[in-house]
């Protein structure tokens, strides 16, 4: 819709000054058509020409800077300073030289980002382990391309993929590169575009090329056997559950879990780590375990330094005398970056379309890939050949009468004449004639003649066993296999990081060295935690709390007491009060969301005190439905952990409750109804998604609002509302039994 305004501006005519009313158009735009027109092209270049990778397992910044190393001659020749590279790849990345000398740091040897580097670098190029341990500057290092890039580039020149013109049309560049190895999955790779992200972990070069061969030959072949796990160019350990590895495998979506390797040296009693996992550095690690021992957690630890040199990376721990070093390490796994998680998000672009794949469908995807790049090269090389074999045959001709050519070609007055009279003498076409009549004299001989005719039989044989092979599929995907073992054989390495399965790993046990002493815990609405000491409390006024905050329940319990905190996003965190400082009750506490980590706009919902894990979760639903957990299907084998899953996300939830024991509880509606039950009419389950049972029945467009325990709810004649089956629609509240004595969770 667009609407006329009104803007006054002064003219001068030529016999008075006089103001008129000039009439402009605005426009009114819908924000929808706003983000179609303005914002989607936008995205859709971030996504499609930025920062997902795509089959061949390139963005376009890696493809047009390795590409113009290898238009340079870096693919054998000497090494060349950066400098000059970067210059060169602005032809076509004009995107700024920084970007660019990024992209090669990452790409290079020397920063040990990929466990296949594509770049052979000398120099400076930092290391992927340290964010302090910056790479110099372009004109001080020097890079070509490894040998590996020979993989890559080997067929490029055979019309295997197809060119398109650069940014201002000056020359031409690969769309992808002919990758003879599934590089998509070799190469670590992580971008975050406009709405979606990629985050592809890197496997072993061997292991990635004989699970492809596998597949090739039996798509129903079992990868975990050929590919058992990712690979980190920095070592480590991975934590391997074949249960989830297989589900990563098969969606694309997970989490690996990475420890460091790590010995002690009985001699100087110390500790060195010798590799991290990939998603920390040396950096964050120190500063982690420095704030654990300022605030008293860790009191093992004499000393921590980086001793990183150009041997490669070692963390060295001091210990004070007496300390277990298995004990100490593993709580620093619980505690530190020592133990991470690297999150697998298998987003590439096929076709141009992003899509999540699992290793799988990855390989499915390369290999159709891979047949069609063979094929186009096979097609350009019997090409190639069968025009070699037409001139061959125009030769083959001249040997019936060569004296009679040179006859021709002496008699011919006119230059250009000498071309169609070869052509009309020995029956032959231009192209053909063109080729005899550029011979040089001294091969005007038979045994010249001779020998290059000798492979006219030659020829037709390998152009017959080419279109052969043209029209099998199954034999193109043989020759896909002999390049991929052939690779595997002279470019494989050995695994970096190690694998240990999960029946294998020795599980931390509890850490005893927290004291155990009487506390009272204060929870407020807002998500404020308070540890208070009794003495601390019999000391301290009135409880402090943020504006607009107040107290949702406090409780006695002991400082090693673990509780549950569930959030709106369908999660749970589990802790400790020992995870936490005592407190006086004129400070705030600690922040929940803050302290646990948790994701953005994620709030509280409830704080549970599951003591001994026995006993039900009461989970009580927007739509009518109560689902009763059992409290064991929340405990853990770690002190700390976020629990996904935690309830079930069809409905909004409306209140939670922990009950020992069955007991009476009192439903509300938004249409003024109440239901009172007995959770014993409940059958409990273990899966904590579960949708629960119908309970209250509710007309159209009502909901129920809040759950609370029968003794809480202030109602004298509660016969009135009592159920002895479900589902129910309750009974309408009178006046006398409205009052909301107390709304907080029973603990």
């Amino acid at each position: 819709m667009a609407r006329k305004k009104k803007e006054s501006t002064q003219q001068i005519a030529p016999d008075t000054s006089r103001v008129e009313g000039l009439r402009a158009e605005v426009l009114e735009q819908p924000i929808t058509d706003t983000l179609t027109v303005n914002y989607m092209p936008y995205a859709m270049s971030v996504i499609v020409s930025r920062a997902i990778p795509e089959i061949d397992g390139f963005k376009p910044s890696h493809r047009k800077l390795l590409y113009t190393m290898y238009k340079m001659g870096l693919l054998r020749g000497a090494r060349t300073k950066s400098a000059n590279i970067v210059g060169q790849t602005m032809r076509l990345n004009p995107h700024g030289d920084a970007a660019i000398y990024e992209t090669m740091v990452r790409l290079a040897r020397g920063n040990e980002t990929l466990l296949t580097p594509f770049v052979d670098s000398k120099g400076n190029f930092g290391k992927i382990y340290s964010r302090d341990m910056a790479y110099a500057a372009s004109r001080y290092t020097e890079a070509k391309l490894d040998p590996i890039c020979e993989e890559i580039f080997r067929d490029i020149d055979c019309e295997t993929v197809d060119f398109v013109d650069n940014y201002d049309n000056s020359t031409q560049e690969p769309t992808l590169l002919p990758t003879a190895f599934p590089n998509v999955l070799v190469s670590a790779n992580m971008g975050i575009a406009v709405g979606m992200a990629s985050n592809i972990c890197g496997f072993n070069l061997r292991e990635a090329c004989k699970a492809t061969a596998a597949w090739i030959k039996n798509p129903d072949c079992d990868l975990l056997e050929y590919m058992p796990a990712p690979d980190f160019s920095t070592g480590g350990e991975i934590l391997c559950n074949p249960e989830e590895m297989s589900e990563i495998y098969r969606t694309g979506r997970g989490s690996v879990k990475i420890r460091a390797r790590w010995r002690y040296v009985k001699e100087e009693n110390l500790i060195e780590i010798y590799e991290i996992p990939y998603t920390t550095t040396i950096e964050a690690i120190i500063d982690k375990v420095s704030e654990l021992n300022k605030a008293g957690k860790i009191r093992e630890i004499s000393d921590i330094r980086d001793e990183s040199d150009l041997s490669g990376l070692k963390l060295t721990i001091d210990l004070k005398r007496g300390v277990d070093p298995e004990k100490l390490m593993q709580k620093l796994f619980r505690a530190t970056p020592l133990l991470d998680s690297f999150g697998c998000n298998f987003n590439i672009l096929i076709a141009g379309m992003p899509q999540v794949l699992g290793v799988r469908d990855i390989i499915e995807e390369w290999t159709a890939w891979r047949t069609e790049c063979v094929r186009r090269r096979v097609y350009y090389q019997k090409q190639k050949k069968a025009e070699k074999l037409h001139l061959l045959k125009g030769l083959k001709r001249i040997l019936l009468d060569i004296d009679k050519a040179i006859r021709i070609i002496r008699e011919t007055e006119a230059e250009a004449e000498v071309v169609p009279n070869l052509m009309i003498g020995f029956g032959i076409d231009k192209v053909q004639a063109e080729f005899v009549a550029e011979i040089k004299l001294r091969n005007i001989n038979k045994e010249y003649i001779l020998k290059r005719t000798q492979e006219v039989d030659d020829l037709e044989a390998e152009i017959a066993e080419l279109e052969d092979l043209l029209k099998s599929e199954r034999k193109i995907r043989g020759v896909i296999v002999k390049e991929l073992d052939a690779i595997a054989e002279k470019y494989g390495a050995d695994r970096k990081s190690g694998i240990v399965y999960d029946h294998e790993i020795e599980l931390p046990e509890e850490d005893d060295d927290a004291p155990d002493y009487p506390v009272t815990v204060f929870v407020s609405k807002e998500g404020y935690f308070k540890k208070i000491t009794p003495l601390s409390l019999r000391m301290s006024g009135e409880q402090k709390f943020k504006e607009g905050d107040s107290l949702q329940f406090s409780l006695e319990t002991t400082n090693r007491a673990e509780f549950l905190v569930f959030t709106d996003k369908y999660q749970v965190y589990k802790t400790r009060c020992a995870d936490f400082e005592d407190c006086k009750a004129s400070l705030l506490g600690s922040y929940l969301p803050g302290k646990l980590g948790f994701d953005e706009g994620e709030n509280v919902l409830s704080v549970c005190f599951p003591g001994d894990y026995t006993g039900n979760v009461i989970f009580v639903y927007e739509n009518g439905k109560v689902a009763k957990v059992e409290l064991s299907a929340y405990a853990t084998k770690s002190n700390r952990r976020k629990l996904t899953g935690a309830y079930c996300d069809k409905s909004p939830l409306r209140s939670v409750l922990l009950l020992k024991e069955d007991t009476q509880l009192v439903l509300y509606s938004s249409e003024g109804r109440a239901l009172i039950f007995s959770t014993a009419q409940l059958a409990p389950k273990a899966t904590r998604t579960t949708q629960g049972v119908s309970v209250m029945t509710l007309k159209r467009k009502a909901t129920l609002h809040r759950a609370v325990l029968l003794e809480d709810s202030g109602i004298a004649n509660a016969s009135r509302y009592r159920t002895r089956t479900i589902p129910a629609a309750g009974a309408l509240l009178k006046q006398e039994n409205a009052e909301e004595k107390q709304i907080e969770m029973e603990l």
